[in-house]
């Protein structure tokens, strides 16, 4: 869950369009979606599926590119969002 500062939904908006190319090359990436809350406006639901966690942590955590997403996003946070790993549970994983 990302909790945006008052009235900077667009501009952050904006800014994600240009840091899901980041995180869309990191390896182990396998997709992502941001959804906008329709009760609040400056609160969004950012959903980022990875091969494993250790190629969020360990992959894109620790490279170039992640420094420029941050750059690009983590001012418009307040307050910092919680980073957790879920598992999908239902539909149940292919193979």
């Amino acid at each position: 869950m990302l909790h945006i500062k008052p009235g900077l939904g667009p501009e952050f908006e904006a800014a994600f369009v240009h840091a899901s190319k980041l995180i869309a090359a990191a390896p182990g990436y396998l997709g992502h979606e941001l959804q906008r809350c329709l009760e609040h406006d400056d609160k969004y639901l950012l959903l980022v599926r990875w091969t494993s966690v250790e190629a969020h942590e360990q992959g894109f955590r620790q490279s170039a590119d992640y420094l420029e997403w941050k750059q690009s996003l983590h001012h418009f946070y307040q307050p910092f969002p919680t980073v957790e790993h879920f598992s999908r549970v239902y539909p149940p994983p292919p193979g």
